[in-house]
């Protein structure tokens, strides 16, 4: 017998600074983090932006369940970070993260969402497929900066 999980209706609100060690140790326990990124760097850097934040499921006991890092270029918007506590799953946290996400965008006139998977995170993808997202014929390239 497949027993789903009770509905989190979790609010979502936009992360305070109070919130980037509960935010970063979500990332981490859902294997968002790589060596060569700085969560909390990256966390910071959104809440600190015009043009980006980061958003945070909360639950009745004050806990991040929930989070999305989004941001947009004027153009296109961008998804990062999505993540919900893997205790918590299958509770439409996940659903809602995204569709706030949307929405803020949205409030800033920003029309198209994007997101990248990484090649080794391939089960995620149908979780956005059933959220609308389409795979798109494109080769993302990269350069790094810091002059290593």
């Amino acid at each position: 017998m497949n027993v789903e999980a009770p509905v989190c209706d979790a609010p979502i609100r936009p992360a305070e600074e109070a919130d980037e060690a509960a935010t970063v140790a979500l990332w981490r326990a859902c294997g968002l983090v790589v060596s060569y990124n700085d969560p909390g760097a990256d966390f910071r850097f959104a809440r600190a932006g015009r043009a980006s934040d980061v958003l945070v499921a909360v639950d009745a006991q004050g806990r991040v369940v929930g989070s999305v890092m989004v941001g947009h270029d004027g153009h296109r918007g961008w998804l990062y970070y999505v993540a919900v506590d893997p205790g918590m799953r299958s509770r439409g946290i996940g659903r809602r993260i995204v569709k706030a996400a949307e929405a803020w965008l949205s409030e800033r006139g920003v029309r198209k969402a994007e997101l990248m998977v990484r090649q080794s995170n391939a089960g995620v993808m149908a979780f956005y497929e059933r959220l609308g997202f389409e795979r798109s014929a494109v080769v993302v390239m990269q350069r790094w900066l810091t002059g290593d």
